[in-house]
């Protein structure tokens, strides 16, 4: 039997850092509220129907986490028996379900994360031994419950994870050249060009191809959460009726239109490879076009489009000294043969992107990976 649900949850979805803007207005568009952008996260509001709608939807976060209880916290007592206080966990804490708790911010004598979470995982286990005699296992890896304290101006905020397995996780891609793009990192860099599926779109160095790819499932509402299991079924309060009519709307949008051409292109023919097999593992074999080849010699498709590319910024792969040709060379095909159009490209280095040649209209700050990065526009004149 299951247990009442607020009318409205407070959630917080845990977004790539520079994309909190981004992550927002998806969200929002999804039917969340009260909207609040922090770092590395949004804070919002939703009814049950809405964060269902955004597991299965939104393609930005990392997770989604529904707030359980507030209290304040000063010490170590007051987290441990705030824990134990802040809600009824008789429906909640079962003790066959595995759990794990994570931890950020910090209050007096709380200053170490893994202390912190530690505390909390006491408080929990100790009340279920306190209830049933027994308690939960911890599991790091795949736990039924996943808990997220927050610390910070005298309040701890503990939620719950309703995602599970991290949403930047597709399923498409098995393949992946070096250094790849997390999935909801190029789904934001895509959402930040404009890029609707209406005009052209290109990768010059495509790599295995995650930012088309990640482009064509937005155009075509290919919703990035439905092939997969979620932790919120699991909970106490999980409307199945409610989640399948979210799931069958989501299903339903899928698009077959047929977009302008999206080509990507790659010098490393097993890295291309990559490429073939993750657009057949995303169902987008006959929508995206690949070709081997040097981005020196690369020919856009006719018209004006949009041009997107993560070139090596020399952190990961090679050195910097050898990148600057490889820049220098891709500026000067941008100029000679793609006039009308706009790149968008991620530098990790303002050195190498100097050696374009070429100002950038705009420069939007992002982490990827931790390396401080800009997903800069040109206009080719």
């Amino acid at each position: 039997m299951g247990i009442p649900v607020p009318q409205r949850l407070n959630c917080i979805a845990v977004v790539p850092q520079g994309l909190e803007q981004a992550a927002a207005e998806e969200l929002q568009e999804l039917g969340a509220s009260g909207l609040k952008t922090l770092r590395r996260a949004v804070g919002f509001q939703a009814d049950l129907a809405s964060f269902y709608r955004a597991q299965r939807r939104a393609r930005l976060p990392f997770r989604l986490l529904r707030q359980l209880g507030s209290f304040p916290c000063r010490s170590r007592e007051d987290l441990y028996w705030g824990v134990q206080r802040c809600i009824d966990w008789e429906p909640w804490l079962k003790p066959k379900l595995s759990l794990r708790v994570d931890a950020t911010g910090s209050a007096p004598g709380l200053n170490h994360s893994h202390y912190s979470a530690l505390q909390v995982k006491n408080a929990l286990v100790d009340w279920q031994q306190q209830r049933w005699g027994e308690r939960s296992s911890v599991d790091l890896e795949q736990p039924d419950l996943s808990f997220h304290i927050h610390l910070g101006g005298g309040q701890a905020t503990l939620s719950i994870d309703g995602s599970g397995e991290s949403l930047h996780r597709r399923g498409y891609r098995p393949r992946m050249g070096l250094a790849p793009l997390k999935e909801n990192l190029a789904a934001g860099l895509i959402r930040l060009t404009g890029w609707d599926g209406s005009v052209p779109l290109a990768d010059p160095l495509c790599g295995s191809g995650t930012l088309l790819l990640e482009a064509a499932c937005m155009a075509l509402k290919r919703h990035s959460g439905l092939d997969r299991s979620f932790a919120l079924e699991q909970w106490p309060d999980f409307a199945r009726t409610l989640w399948e009519q979210e799931t069958a709307s989501a299903e339903a949008e899928a698009s077959d239109r047929a977009l302008p051409a999206i080509v990507g292109n790659e010098m490393d023919g097993s890295v291309l490879e990559d490429a073939r097999a993750n657009s057949i593992g995303a169902g987008l074999e006959q929508v995206i076009q690949w070709q081997q080849g040097d981005c020196r010699n690369f020919v856009p498709p006719e018209g004006r489009g949009v041009l997107v590319c993560n070139p090596p910024y020399g952190e990961r792969i090679g050195e910097r000294d050898a990148l600057e040709p490889l820049y220098s060379d891709l500026g000067a095909m941008v100029k000679e043969r793609c006039s009308g159009w706009s790149l968008w490209l991620l530098s990790g280095n303002p050195e190498l992107t100097g050696a374009l040649k070429m100002k950038a209209s705009r420069r939007i700050p992002v982490s990827n990976g931790g390396i401080d990065c800009r997903w800069l526009h040109y206009e080719i004149r």
